[in-house]
């Protein structure tokens, strides 16, 4: 169950929910979030199930999701089945993966700001109150690679690059560096076996990977450099 806290907000303070896995980052973020005159944490949740019931139950003004949620479906399909369900509440990605990779996609999930895991603390207080403020938070050379993509048009992805894969080729190219086969990629996924050796086809052909070994160290060590943890 999502862990619930008293209604403090009641006294005028904005509510915060904060979604990861790793109950560390949770308590950390509450800390930060905490020690603000005017923010409140309402809630904590550790994976999209338990999120999805704290935004019905405790109706925060902002939520901060990780976009890896191990135990259930990945940050970018929460995303978007907040923006489906619950349009207008913003959402705040907080992200241990490296924001050319994954800020633009987020934004386009529905997500009002992309915060790497590596920036000091008082950015994620910036990226909340710019939220609030309807706004949309990016970091400075994020925001002048995609200000640069809309002002020329978009032009194609890095040759053999993660880039050019869609989002759910780059989340089964981390699921597959993370120890998974075809058949629990399908089964985590809901999709079918099919469909899963489909996307590791079209995975290998767009970064240029020969076989299945090359694929999984690939992925490996994809998912390697991306963690800062």
């Amino acid at each position: 169950m999502a862990t619930k806290k008293q209604p403090e907000s009641a006294n005028g303070k904005t509510k915060v929910l904060v979604v990861d896995d790793h109950s560390v980052i949770r308590q950390g973020l509450a800390r930060l979030i905490e020690m603000q005159p005017d923010l409140v944490v309402c809630g904590e949740a550790a994976n999209a199930a338990e999120s999805l019931e704290a935004i019905k139950t405790l109706s925060p003004d902002i939520a901060i999701v990780d976009i890896l949620l191990d135990r259930d479906i990945s940050g970018l399909e929460l995303i978007k089945q907040i923006r489906t369900n619950h349009f207008q509440l913003p959402v705040l990605v907080l992200s241990m993966y490296d924001e050319t990779v994954f800020a633009e996609r987020v934004v386009r999930a529905g997500a009002k700001g992309y915060v790497m895991k590596t920036e000091p603390p008082e950015v994620i207080i910036v990226a909340i109150r710019r939220i609030l403020e309807g706004k949309i938070y990016l970091s400075d050379n994020m925001s002048t690679r995609m200000l640069s993509s809309f002002v020329k048009g978009r032009g194609e992805p890095a040759e053999f690059s993660v880039s050019r894969l869609t989002d759910r080729e780059l989340e089964i190219l981390e699921l597959i560096g993370r120890g998974l086969g075809t058949s629990k990629i399908a089964e985590k996924l809901f999709l079918s076996v099919k469909t899963v050796e489909t996307h590791r086809t079209h995975i290998k052909q767009k970064l240029q990977l020969g076989d299945g070994s090359r694929l999984l160290q690939y992925a490996i060590e994809w998912v390697q450099s991306e963690s800062v943890f």
